[in-house]
């Protein structure tokens, strides 16, 4: 196939689902960035520390991507939101700081939000290379999400559903 749909990906119009899609994930990346970093004052784990610190990572490459994206096809991003002023975790009082067990758990939400809103714009998108840039995102969520999953079980801060330990006996009627 030829014409306004062939070649090359980024030769390609994105299409307004392709251009939202794009655009939330910066915002959202934005928020998120502000959002972890007031968690790494709040954090006194330093394995969850290093798992904040990976999710700020992966949200200023997304900001970067996307807005890239975007100023390609000459449109605006959202706002950058403004730096946090710094704290130390002995500052914040004990009860309007926000306990590692918290934190990790929002972080493992967070995740699983993101993991679905990367599946939907991998699966509205027409242009090979937006898809594809969706899918590492995906993927490098999930590859987080599992090191989170492990930081929750070793630390015993996971609040699993109810476990089937035992299976019932069947009943002969």
């Amino acid at each position: 196939m030829t014409g306004i749909l062939g070649g090359n990906p980024k030769e390609e119009p994105m299409h307004y689902g392709e251009i939202y899609a794009v655009w939330q994930a910066s915002m959202v990346a934005k928020g998120a960035i502000s959002c972890y970093r007031a968690y790494m004052y709040h954090a006194g784990d330093s394995d969850l520390k290093k798992i904040l610190a990976a999710m700020i990572d992966q949200a200023e490459l997304e900001v970067s991507e996307c807005d890239e994206l975007l100023s390609e096809q000459g449109l605006a991003s959202a706002p950058v939101m403004p730096n946090r002023p710094e704290a130390r975790l002995e500052d914040i009082p004990v009860g309007a700081r926000f306990a590692d067990p918290e934190i990790a758990a929002m972080v493992a939400a967070d995740l699983a939000v993101g993991l679905v809103a990367c599946s939907q714009a991998m699966a509205q998108s027409i242009r090979e290379d937006i898809g594809a840039l969706f899918a590492k995102y995906h993927l490098t969520k999930a590859a987080i999400g599992v090191k989170n999953l492990h930081l929750l079980k070793k630390k015993g801060w996971l609040i699993p559903p109810p476990l089937l330990v035992k299976r019932p006996e069947a009943v002969n009627v």
